[in-house]
């Protein structure tokens, strides 16, 4: 099933995932609250990848630094200089988009196109489809795209922004909205959001918002080192808020101007980093496919534009339902951050390696994965609609939300059959007993089946039925959300069957 953002994004309103901010208001662009089940679904992620990166290794320590910090972190660390995208409005429907990702994204319709009429000339022929990649290339269409790509790749390097308005002119890009293809110039805008700090406006000192999560790490360097008594290599670990002023700001929550990074930044000795960086690609791939993001889905694109810190990276992208994008970038970031910040503040930022005895300033393998996108993906990936079974031997369709037991928002909801008291009674029972170990809802009204139904949407991998039988030998129906299997289970043992399915312990040890 093709699945449509718009639909997603009303989905998740609809079950209290995600809501458009401020929308009594009519909302700000780009600016999301998280619902009840959101919020646990957000926390949950969170949780576990806390535990994989910071308890599952002992030279990884965790850190949270302050959202506001010195101007002149931002002048070290290249963002007040270099962070700014590229930028251009189409003149028609008036939207704004970053030329590169316009290009990028026409390139790859191009190709698209030149693959699906090629892969129906061979099936037409008759022909062997294991040809098909052979003859895509000798497409007009892909060629084509090859060409704009590389011609993109050479003005960003540049920097050359009328190169980029000429090749938009010249290849007649069409606005996605529109079909226009009349566009203002390229031009650069900022990405950082400022704001003042100081009770007087004319004594106040700008600052900004920051954009990335990276930065506050890599200043507190000496004192986590010194503090925490580590050596070479070790990671210092942060969830946090970042605010970037994106001026396309779309795809739901993909792209935000308020979003959470969950970053790691690895210190290795220098000439160590690029084993570290081949380390760091394969961990944090297992720990996206142990969470259930299907492989297929799954793929690392190498960056052809290196940012000016990074030595080499990578992206670990999803196929969004938009298409491949990124989830989580690898970077290795050589020595440049502590190096700068050292320059700029005056301070050693110096590993001092008792073995070798000598100092080094160390270099960086950093791991980002965006929350927001996280949740995007799991959420993308999650979302079914299929035909199921009715109680009256018919079929219906459900929808049903297929994410790993360990993120549900709720993990198991228990039902008396019947709203007749001694049914309630040990269903409540049940319920108060096994909200002590996981996040639990209780429901009695509406049928069974609509009930069952309710939570299937919201992601509940257990349902938990309290029926004639068990008023007579104290045993309980589970219910799969996927399978639709039901097992019957001692109400003694159901806290222990569940923890075998939700025990985060049990999820560690196999990572």
């Amino acid at each position: 099933m093709s699945l449509d953002i718009v639909k997603l994004a009303a989905f998740a309103k609809e079950q209290g995932f995600i809501y458009p901010g401020s929308e009594i208001y009519e909302g700000i662009a780009g600016v999301y609250d998280y619902g009840p089940l959101g919020v646990e679904l957000k926390r949950r992620l969170a949780d576990l990848w806390w535990r994989a990166m910071v308890q599952l290794h002992e030279n990884i320590v965790g850190l949270d630094s302050a959202i506001l910090m010195h101007p002149r972190v931002w002048e070290a660390s290249g963002h007040v200089e270099a962070f700014h995208d590229p930028m251009v409005d189409n003149k028609v429907s008036k939207k704004r988009y970053r030329v590169d990702t316009l290009i990028e994204e026409y390139a790859q319709r191009l190709e698209e196109k030149a693959r699906r009429e090629t892969e129906k000339k061979l099936r037409k022929k008759g022909a062997p489809l294991h040809r098909l990649e052979e003859e895509v290339q000798q497409q007009k269409d892909f060629q084509r795209a090859q060409l704009l790509k590389d011609r993109l790749s050479q003005a960003l390097a540049r920097k050359d922004w009328a190169a980029l308005t000429s090749l938009l002119q010249e290849e007649q890009i069409p606005c996605p909205e529109s079909g226009s293809t009349e566009w203002t110039p390229v031009r650069q805008f900022n990405l950082m959001f400022s704001t003042h700090l100081g009770p007087l406006a004319e004594e106040a000192q700008e600052i900004y918002l920051r954009p990335e999560t990276a930065q506050g790490i890599f200043v507190d360097f000496p004192l986590v080192l010194r503090t925490g008594r580590l050596k070479v290599p070790f990671g210092i670990a942060q969830i946090g808020k970042a605010f970037r002023n994106e001026i396309v700001a779309r795809q739901f929550i993909f792209r935000m101007r308020e979003f959470e990074q969950m970053e790691m930044q690895f210190f290795v000795q220098p000439g160590t980093e690029a084993y570290w960086y081949e380390v760091w690609k394969e961990k944090r791939l297992r720990w996206h496919l142990h969470l259930g993001l299907k492989p297929e889905l799954l793929r690392f694109k190498d960056h052809e534009h290196l940012a000016h810190y990074a030595q080499a990276a990578t992206d670990i992208e999803f196929a969004f339902p938009f298409g491949f994008r990124e989830l989580e970038g690898i970077h290795s970031r050589t020595d440049y951050d502590l190096s700068r910040h050292a320059a700029f503040s005056g301070k050693r930022l110096e590993y001092y390696d008792e073995t070798q005895a000598q100092s080094y300033v160390p270099y960086v393998i950093e791991t980002s994965v965006g929350l927001d996108r996280l949740i995007l993906a799991h959420l993308s990936q999650g979302y079914t609609e299929e035909m199921a079974p009715t109680a009256e031997g018919g079929e219906e369709l459900r929808i049903v939300l297929k994410i790993h037991p360990l993120i549900a928002p709720i993990q198991v909801a228990v039902f008396p059959l019947i709203r007749k008291e001694e049914f309630v009674q040990k269903a409540r029972l049940l319920y108060e007993e096994l909200r002590f170990f996981f996040m639990s809802a209780y429901e009695e009204k509406d049928s069974i089946g609509r009930r069952y139904r309710r939570y299937d949407a919201k992601g509940t991998p257990y349902a938990i039925t309290i029926d004639g039988q068990t008023l007579e030998d104290e045993t309980v129906t589970i219910r799969d959300r996927d399978t639709l299997q039901q097992v019957r289970v001692p109400m003694s043992q159901v806290r222990a069957y569940l923890g075998e399915r939700l025990e985060v312990a049990h999820w560690l040890r196999t990572l």
